[in-house]
């Protein structure tokens, strides 16, 4: 139910209150809002961009689960504790251990909850490991997009009658006695409203598209071309910092290596799966590029010159079997062909002995180590006809946030709780570590994003202490439906 509010007769009385404000329509907002209404609280969502999208919309839809019922249907066997090691191993020690055990004991929970009562359409996604994870857990969309995991979301909120107000941006939060007691929000006339609400909870992601913040706390991705959410632009950070919030991890970041020069299209990192490599300009491999999306785009930062995704017609098709928008990447140009490696040296301007090097040495590795100590070849050696798309690195977003509790509970420098302040996702500590794009495995993003807005929304509504479970939103003249 998309709300417009305006602006009240005095400027202490709030427009709207509700038990339960979530600032950031995204993934996170959505499951937040979602899961409070469930557990009775009357709730509003406020989205400063035109639309709901963010990350989640960027992404592939993707969530780890360990111990689903999907799982258990295709006979993986999986559970918490195995996913909590597979994360510690890739992240290493970090601001929020905590975050990381309370994550992987709820994900399961999370990927049966947003199926069951959230009504999302989840597939779990077979075929191959992804990155960092040592059995089969993603589960996604059949479309694999993010797009129709928002869709889904939107529509369940919709269902519920959850107020949303997109195109009204949250200007300042405000605080009453050290409680947060709500915000200001002002809508695209410029005229401002204010919203009480007994918790408030930050779901405004992070902080890739604020440059000026990237160069200070998250230095390492700076020269990365930034190809996340426009709205990612660091408010619930700068709230936090002047409320006295703890922060956390503030360094590491999600990259992507494999981003079309050309297009702007992500190219899925599938590829590299399926046995694809890349190159840069002297028609050689740079490293170890089972690393990951993310871990490779730091190799990839340190490289010289343009840099190509290489690998061959049958990873193209099987790719674009299983995952449509890869497909894109042939249509829009971005995919370059070649009979032989000559003929795609020459067309995308390395050497040809060189590039016929490497593919050759891949194939002599293949089922074994090379040089940089990759072992996983997907389907093989490459095989002619070849194709080849340049690519740059990315910055998809920061990982690093305001500290929480395992009750999503934003943590102040004293290390108690900021009465009414709740935070998830982007805008939160993140569970990727603290080295840059290094500890990032595949569908951290969104358990961050989902998994946190599901408790932060549980945890705000035992804060909000709404009575006999009964609705208490009080919407007062002046907000159309």
């Amino acid at each position: 139910m998309t709300v417009t509010l305006t602006t009240a007769a005095t400027p202490e009385t709030p427009d709207i209150e509700v038990d339960v404000l979530v600032v950031g329509g995204g993934g996170c907002g959505l499951v937040a809002a979602i899961a409070a209404d469930a557990a009775g609280a009357s709730v509003a969502v406020l989205e400063k961009q035109s639309r709901l999208a963010g990350n989640t919309a960027l992404s592939s839809g993707s969530i780890p689960g360990a111990g689903t019922r999907l799982q258990a249907a295709a006979g993986v066997t999986d559970g918490p504790d195995v996913f909590r090691d597979d994360l510690m191993r890739v992240s290493g020690p970090h601001d929020a251990d905590h975050l990381t055990e309370r994550l992987a004991g709820l994900s399961a929970e999370l990927v049966e909850w947003l199926i069951d009562e959230a009504h999302v359409g989840l597939t779990l996604v077979a075929g191959y490991k992804h990155v960092g994870h040592s059995v089969t857990r993603l589960h996604a969309p059949l479309s694999r997009t993010g797009a129709d995991l928002m869709a889904d979301l939107e529509a369940e909120a919709e269902r519920r009658g959850i107020p949303v107000a997109p195109g009204q941006p949250v200007v300042e939060l405000t605080v009453a006695d050290g409680r947060v007691t709500g915000a200001i929000a002002r809508d695209p006339d410029g005229r401002e409203s204010r919203i009480g609400a007994k918790a408030v909870i930050l779901a405004t992601n992070g902080f890739g598209g604020a440059r000026d913040l990237v160069a200070e706390l998250c230095p390492g991705a700076q020269a990365a071309t930034y190809a996340g959410a426009t709205g990612s632009t660091g408010e619930a950070l700068r709230w936090g910092r002047a409320l006295g919030a703890r922060t956390g991890n503030l360094g590491a970041y999600q990259g992507h290596a494999g981003l079309a020069a050309r297009s702007g299209v992500l190219v899925t990192w599938t590829v590299v799966e399926r046995g694809g490599f890349v190159v840069d300009a002297s028609g050689q491999r740079i490293g170890d590029e089972t690393l990951g999306y993310s871990a490779f785009a730091g190799v990839e930062l340190a490289a010289t010159g343009p840099l190509f995704m290489v690998y061959d017609a049958r990873i193209e098709a099987d790719v674009a079997a299983g995952q449509p928008e890869f497909a894109e990447i042939a249509r829009m140009g971005d995919a370059v062909a070649g009979t032989t490696a000559g003929e795609l040296a020459q067309a995308i301007g390395v050497p040809g002995d060189a590039l016929a090097a490497t593919i050759d040495a891949a194939a002599d590795a293949a089922g074994q180590a090379d040089a940089f100590g990759r072992t996983a070849w997907g389907l093989g050696a490459l095989q002619a006809p070849y194709r080849a798309t340049r690519i740059t690195p990315a910055l998809f977003h920061t990982q690093g946030g305001l500290a929480v509790d395992r009750d999503a509970r934003v943590i102040g420098a004293d290390g108690a709780p900021i009465p009414g302040l709740y935070a998830g996702g982007g805008a939160a500590t993140g569970i990727s570590g603290r080295d840059g794009g290094n500890g990032y495995v595949s569908g951290n993003g969104l358990l961050s994003a989902l998994g946190l807005g599901l408790i932060a929304g549980r945890s705000a509504v035992a804060d909000a202490a709404v009575p006999d479970g009964e609705p208490n939103l009080k919407v007062q003249q002046g907000v159309t439906t």
